[in-house]
């Protein structure tokens, strides 16, 4: 029997980061009192003039480039006509015509293998106000009115909700890292509708759409179940309609709004109150040197520096502790995210701050790991000291002397300790030299132990070789 086959697009609502709306000097800010971040021009009164956000088009043309998109050198704003309490003016301006990117794509990895998300366009428009609907009543908040949005449009590429999921991961990813959207799905400056089809033939199923989908996770499960509520229509006679529904977290299947009995008559034309705008190739240039290393470049560093694959991905996670390793160039990568990713961290959630808010510097990060990577302190010694690393001005040195923390380097003393150690343990070093490497590591945290940690892991290293090879 013939499967149906699912075709995806998605439609991705993304506010830039901002001080400002995209027409208006309104601060665009998300957490505050309703319906005071506003002015006459975000109410639509009569008689205001916009005023172009000149940084949202910036930002708006760093992603199209990031998206490997055809920029339009110049392009002008449309009036995208229709009537909704949330809309005071009757129309949003948008780009309906010259949109500033085309023809893009996004690479994402689904089994080992790379597949291109075709971008049809990325368009620069304005938020609406907000609607809150509370029993038999509805709130609208305008400071969300003229918020910077832009909107990407994929080609209908997905074929899965993995592949949907894939897309929506590393969009979100470049987005952020680039620093055009915080990308707060919970706080819907990142937003999703999903046009579904399914088909067992070549030509393609009505699609649906499904609005304003919450996470990346749920857009995976409304794909499935759109899906599946599409199959067991057609299964049982019936025939799909156009139809704009929503996704139900709680029962886990999507719900109807309207249906789209014709097609939406915007009546699109220019807007008359903004010129034209024309992006010049030294304007585009200093845009594109303005973007920072992205994800990928920065795995690639990180594998360079032999950095496992599973931290290399807690890394990207944790743009802070990404960001922090690009300092850093001649130390071991490796040491250095370990500690990042292990204790400092540990110790940064305990106490609620972020590693910006710490007293640890470039150079006495730099220190700390330059003496574990040639053994010169043993890591319960970072350990120890670590509190006084993250919040005190002082250097290493100064807080290893101010915790009275010695390092036994005196090969006599340690040499007494290895040799009683090695009396104690005869079979260990029979195994040893039977080629089970892993014993030395035992050996090794028995002296330690010996020692309270406070040998020279390297000195200890060293006289342990030389003493197991004479015996």
């Amino acid at each position: 029997m013939t499967e149906y086959k699912k075709t995806i697009g998605i439609e991705v609502h993304c506010e830039l980061k901002t001080n400002t709306k995209m027409f208006s000097t309104s601060l665009n800010g998300y957490q505050t009192i309703a319906n005071k971040n506003i002015c006459a021009i975000d109410l639509g009164y009569p008689g205001t003039l916009p005023i172009v956000n000149k940084y949202a088009v910036e930002l708006a043309l760093k992603a199209a480039i990031l998206l490997n998109c055809k920029i339009n050198r110049t392009m002008h704003f449309d009036r995208k006509n229709y009537f909704y309490p949330d809309l005071p003016k009757g129309y949003q301006i948008t780009q309906a015509r010259t949109p500033i990117g085309v023809n893009g794509y996004v690479e994402i990895e689904i089994d080992g293998k790379t597949k291109k998300i075709g971008i049809h366009d990325i368009h620069i428009e304005e938020d609406t106000a907000k609607s809150i609907h509370k029993e038999d009543k509805s709130y609208l908040d305008f400071n969300r009115a003229g918020v910077p949005l832009i909107e990407i449009v994929t080609e209908p590429d997905m074929k899965s909700s993995s592949e949907a999921m894939a897309y929506l991961e590393k969009l979100k990813e470049i987005l952020y890292y680039a620093d055009i959207s915080d990308c707060k799905m919970e706080e819907g400056s990142m937003r999703c509708d999903v046009n579904v089809s399914i088909s067992k033939t070549e030509k393609l199923g009505v699609r649906t759409e499904t609005k304003n989908i919450g996470s990346i996770s749920s857009v995976g499960l409304a794909i499935n179940e759109e899906a599946k509520r599409q199959e067991e229509v057609l299964e049982n006679g019936g025939s799909i309609k156009e139809e704009t529904r929503r996704y139900s977290e709680l029962e886990n299947k999507t719900i109807l709004m309207r249906v789209k009995e014709t097609g939406n008559d915007y009546r699109y034309f220019p807007e008359a109150d903004i010129p034209y705008l024309t992006l010049t190739e030294e304007y585009i240039e200093k845009v594109k040197n303005d973007i920072p290393i992205m994800p990928n470049e920065r795995r690639k560093i990180y594998k360079k520096h032999e950095i496992s694959e599973i931290n290399i991905e807690k890394i990207i996670q944790d743009k802070t502790i990404s960001d922090y390793l690009l300092n850093f160039d001649d130390i071991n990568l490796k040491i250095a995210s370990n500690l990042l990713l292990g204790d400092i961290k540990a110790y940064l959630n305990k106490e609620n701050k972020k590693l910006s808010d710490t007293k640890l510097t470039i150079e006495k990060f730099k220190t700390v790991v330059n003496k574990l990577d040639k053994g010169e302190i043993p890591n319960k010694v970072f350990k120890d000291i670590l509190a006084n690393l993250l919040e005190t001005e002082k250097t290493f040195d100064e807080i290893v002397k101010d915790n009275n923390i010695e390092t036994i380097s005196d090969t006599k003393a340690l040499l007494e300790i290895v040799n009683n150690i090695l009396n104690n343990n005869e079979p260990s070093i029979i195994e040893y030299k039977n080629g089970h490497d892993r014993i030395l590591k035992f050996l090794m945290g028995q002296i330690m132990k010996e020692t309270k940690g406070s040998a020279n892991p390297s000195l200890v290293n060293k006289i342990l070789l030389e003493e197991i090879s004479k015996r």
